[in-house]
């Protein structure tokens, strides 16, 4: 039995010889770990294979455009009258505005008829009156009773100016001159488009733009920009511009919702794609890949989302490498996370 141990024993010992030594010629893997630099801002990875896992795309400075969507109603329409052949109706979707409009052409009318008949006659009158005076056919009552039926047209003349201004001053706050009210055409329809004060100016009337209707969404519609109010609403801050359409087979009527679509130009500018941008505490950062290993965080200044990307006031400079694939990584190295 003494033998037998002893047997296992030397077994033992030289099978946990081999082990060891084993063990000893195994090589230990070595895992490297990028270099992270200046709080973050520069991250240097030793390993070509790491840092090809990161892709990028070349930047450069162009004329960036956007479609430009504001939401829009159909104010008023023209039609044919049915009692007069020769004048053109206009269909307002707001009773207000169809009665200044209504009451202005009744004051035009009113001036009118004032200022080429009732002024004309007593001034006929008076003259007659201070010639029959001069001759001693007529008193000094009737010259002052002449002369006081002429002040009482001019004033009546100044009344119906006043309250033609009041109503003129309505519709232009609406987005609508008198004398284009006036002129219409027969199946001309107009629109009135609210936009943001700070893209207000980027339409300028005479602007085409394509407008789809609530009710006729696979019938897009050909406008143009009429008019850009000279008013920003006080609580909204919003611009008022008219459109104008044409509207041949009368299925635009007052009341209508739409949307308006502009083409509009952003100027020249940088722009990165979306998945480039990272946000941290309310900041925005890019990532540029400086050469083969060396990534830096740049902090940045963004503008509007045009489709996939994002304009960059500030910050980058063209031809610059920004990472698009591995910005999420490389923002958990920059960061600490």
């Amino acid at each position: 039995m003494k033998l037998q141990h002893l047997i296992l024993i030397v077994v033992g010992c030289l099978w946990i010889t081999a082990c060891s030594k084993k063990s000893e010629k195994a090589p230990v893997q070595q895992v490297s770990r990028p270099q992270v630099k200046d709080g973050g801002q520069t991250i240097v990875f030793s390993n070509e294979k790491e840092s090809d896992f990161f892709k990028g795309k070349v930047i450069e400075s162009s004329s960036q455009r956007a479609d430009l969507k504001a939401p829009a109603r159909v104010v008023a329409t023209v039609v044919r009258s049915d009692k007069n052949a020769g004048q053109n109706l206009v269909l307002f979707d707001n009773s207000d505005l169809t009665a200044n409009y209504t009451q202005l052409l009744q004051h035009t009318i009113n001036i009118q008829r004032i200022r080429n008949v009732n002024i004309r006659q007593k001034r006929i009158e008076l003259e007659r009156a201070k010639d029959l005076q001069a001759n001693g056919a007529a008193s000094g009552k009737e010259v002052l009773e002449a002369q006081t039926a002429l002040a009482m047209e001019e004033t009546n003349l100044a009344n119906e100016k006043a309250a033609e201004i009041e109503h003129e001053a309505m519709l232009r706050l609406a987005g609508f001159q008198p004398e284009m009210l006036l002129n219409a055409k027969n199946g001309t329809v107009w629109m009135i488009c609210e936009m943001p004060e700070n893209q207000s100016g980027k339409v300028k009337e005479g602007d085409l733009c394509v407008v789809v209707f609530t009710s006729l969404p696979n019938q897009p519609y050909k406008g143009k920009v009429e008019s850009i109010g000279n008013v920003v609403d006080n609580v909204t801050r919003m611009v008022k511009m008219r459109i104008s359409i044409v509207n041949p087979d009368a299925q635009l009527r007052a009341g209508m919702f739409a949307t308006v679509q502009f083409d509009v130009s952003e100027g020249n500018y940088i722009s990165v794609p979306k998945e480039a941008l990272v946000t941290v505490q309310g900041k925005d950062y890019v990532f540029v890949q400086k050469d083969k290993h060396t990534f830096e965080r740049r902090p940045v200044m963004t503008g509007q989302q045009l489709g996939s990307s994002i304009i960059i006031y500030n910050g980058l400079a063209a031809n610059d490498k920004v990472v698009t694939e591995g910005a999420m990584q490389l923002k958990g190295l920059s960061f600490g996370y």
